[in-house]
């Protein structure tokens, strides 16, 4: 049986992305699944796919007027379902950290707003 091939986030991508997230102070990007994101109280709200598609979570009416300025889609990351909170960021929108900052901002606001998950107790 043959291996999956092994994709790998591109660079450029993974740069942008991290540009980004530490364009907020406090912020860094996690690995723990194996490809980046943010998450806070156990709420992720932005990621890379390892094609280097970012998703971000967005409230409702966000989520529609972003969907409608930048004429983009909800986000599928590959492997994986339709995630309905997220949109996918343009590409020429990620080059524009200062204009997404606004939005990563607004994500966390709304991640700050859902009542914090579980913590899962060790064995």
């Amino acid at each position: 049986m043959a291996k999956k091939e092994q994709k790998t986030i591109p660079k450029d991508k993974y740069d942008l992305y991290e540009k980004l997230v530490q364009s907020i102070p406090g912020l860094s990007v996690n690995s723990t699944f194996g490809f980046p994101y943010t998450s806070h109280n156990g709420h992720m709200y932005s990621l890379l796919s390892k094609s280097g598609y970012v998703g971000i979570r967005m409230p409702k009416e966000e989520r529609e007027q972003f969907l409608e300025k930048y004429k983009t889609s909800l986000y599928k990351p590959e492997p994986g379902p339709l995630l309905k909170e997220y949109v996918t960021v343009p590409d020429d929108l990620l080059n524009n950290t200062e204009t997404l900052k606004h939005y990563l901002e607004l994500s966390l606001d709304y991640v700050k707003s859902l009542k914090p998950k579980p913590q899962k107790k060790g064995k």
